[in-house]
């Protein structure tokens, strides 16, 4: 694993004066939003939802989690009136995806459960604590010698308009080993990006050959195409775990692992 790149006060330079995020150090930063909150590495166990918030009898529940030992580091932003939390949201995110990070669990609004545990049982950051249909957030795990990073992105809006969006980084003492996404996270994905793209995946795995299988069928409208070394195996595998044959295709996109496109 390459060496955590913690988060630092001085921005990067933009690579293109046009793009609507800034990066530090390895994590996008709003473009013209202030930093209201920064927290250095510091090793801890954290704990990450896979599920939507709620508290029953006093006690937090969530579905699922992540749950490690390592170094976390984050910042949250006020962005500028101009620009909206979902806006700033879908920014980061696109950008993390786009340099080989690929989501655990996504939500949006209500989906995510009381935002108020979001900020105080989840982040202890009383300026997070806004709407629950105002609120997003996604866990991404970077890929290949980084697989051991994950990043969380929160964005809410409170009741007085002011918008925030939060970055934390996790860098695990001890690997994390296989984390499987949520399969309504990867149908939104699907639905949201178009695409869904694996590095990692080479050959058809059963536990993610039943993962993309639960997804896939949580819409039985939806059709994709598979492309990537082993593509026609894995169709045939999707097939024999209750994907109906005629929404596979085997596509040709040059890829690394395994790249799904959704079928318009």
């Amino acid at each position: 694993m390459s060496t955590p790149v913690s988060i630092r006060t001085a921005l990067a330079a933009c690579l293109m004066l046009t793009s609507p995020v800034l990066w530090a150090g390895s994590l996008p930063v709003p473009v013209d939003a202030k930093v209201v909150d920064q927290r250095p590495a510091v090793e801890q166990e954290r704990v990450y939802p896979m599920g939507p918030l709620r508290k029953i009898s006093g006690r937090l529940r969530v579905e699922d989690k992540v749950e490690s030992r390592g170094q976390v580091s984050s910042v949250t932003y006020e962005l500028p009136v101009e620009r909206t939390a979902r806006e700033a949201f879908t920014t980061a995110r696109e950008e993390l995806q786009r340099y080989g990070g690929y989501p655990l669990f996504w939500c949006q609004g209500r989906d995510c459960g009381e935002a108020s545990l979001w900020a105080n049982d989840v982040f202890a950051n009383a300026r997070l604590n806004g709407g629950d249909e105002q609120q997003a957030f996604i866990l991404l795990r970077r890929s290949a010698e980084e697989a051991d990073t994950l990043v969380a992105l929160y964005s809410v809006t409170r009741g007085n308009r002011r918008a925030y969006l939060h970055v934390e980084e996790f860098v695990a003492g001890n690997p994390l080993g296989e984390l499987l996404p949520t399969a309504a996270t990867v149908l939104r994905e699907m639905r949201d990006t178009g695409k869904l793209d694996y590095p990692d995946l080479a050959a058809p795995q059963d536990t993610w050959v039943n993962l993309l299988a639960r997804s896939l069928n949580l819409d039985s409208t939806l059709r994709a195409s598979l492309s990537g070394a082993q593509a026609e195996a894995w169709r045939e595998a999707l097939v024999k775990a209750g994907v109906r044959n005629g929404r596979l295709e085997v596509g040709s996109a040059p890829t690394d692992g395994l790249h799904l496109e959704l079928i318009r």
